[in-house]
Parts: structure tokens; sequence; C-alpha cells
């Protein structure tokens, strides 16, 4: 079986607003989880309590996603600040920009 050789080059990654993606997505679990709060009985009878502590789950896990998120921003532009000292422009992400390091065999 030959190996699988890509057509075309890759496309960039999307940057958009991951911050503001990942508190609303944060806010909407925890939303989720205090409107199934008072159900709780509910759930428990039913034996889908799983539903309320998914959604209780779901909101902490985005609040870790929004301090990582939150620190690769600022990492982002602080690399493109240092850059911006050097007076070079930022490449394409990933290692094989023209910033990067010598490439590894």
């Amino acid at each position: 079986m030959a190996k699988w050789t890509a057509k075309h080059e890759a496309p960039e990654p999307l940057e958009g607003p991951v911050v503001a993606t990942v508190t609303g997505g944060t806010i909407l679990w925890f939303a989720l989880f205090l409107v199934q709060l008072p159900f709780y009985g509910w759930f428990a009878d039913r034996d889908l309590l799983w539903w309320v502590w998914c959604c209780a789950a779901g909101g902490v896990l985005g609040l870790i996603g929004l301090w990582y998120v939150r620190g690769r921003e600022a990492a982002l532009r602080r690399h493109a600040d240092a850059l911006a000292a050097r007076g070079t422009q930022p490449g394409p992400a990933g290692p094989s920009g023209p910033d990067a390091g010598p490439a590894k065999a």
C-alpha cells in the first residue's frame, strides 16, 4: 500500500476570538448546570444525574480552557512584540516559519 501524499497545502489555522468563544461556552455550561439544579430530584429518580454533572464538568473544564487560551494569547502577543522590536514579521504558524530555529533532521 502506497503512502498517502497531500495534493495541496494545508490551510492556515483559523484564528478568531478564542477567549470570547471559550468564555461563552463556559458560561453556557454553568448556566445549564444552574438551570438543572432545581430538578435534581427529577434527574435522580430517572437515573439521569449524569446530565447535571456533565454540565458542571463542562463549566470546570471551560475555566481550565479559559486559563489556557488567555495564556496562549499573551504568549502570542509577547512573541509578536518581540518580533516587532527586532523589525521582522511573524511567519506562518508552526516550526517551519522564517522565525523558527534550525531545522532538525
